[in-house]
């Protein structure tokens, strides 16, 4: 991406806590980072938490950070703008 990266991430809602846990593989072979979240799959509520968090850990604005694949479902795409190369490097960072 020229301006920002794609991060696949699988999204557990009504969790007990929000946290982004460790990079993950499917079935399919994709690795995706895993997250929880407190909120509803209600209304949008569950992707905002998301969308709320991942900013937050990146500490990113949350302005640049949206779902832009999958809201209806587990695995979704977020798309975080910004420089790509410091961005990756604070997911590989965070991620362990």
């Amino acid at each position: 991406m020229k301006n920002g990266v794609e991060l696949l991430v699988r999204l557990t809602p009504h969790a007990s806590k929000d946290e982004i846990g460790s990079v993950e593989t499917a079935a399919d072979g994709r690795q995706h980072l895993a997250a929880r979240v407190r909120a509803l799959p209600d209304k949008g509520k569950a992707n905002a938490s998301l969308e709320r968090l991942v900013a937050e850990w990146l500490g990113r604005p949350r302005s640049t950070v949206r779902i832009s694949a999958g809201a209806t479902q587990r695995l979704k795409t977020l798309r975080i703008e910004g420089n790509p190369e410091v961005i990756a490097a604070a997911i590989r960072r965070l991620s362990g």
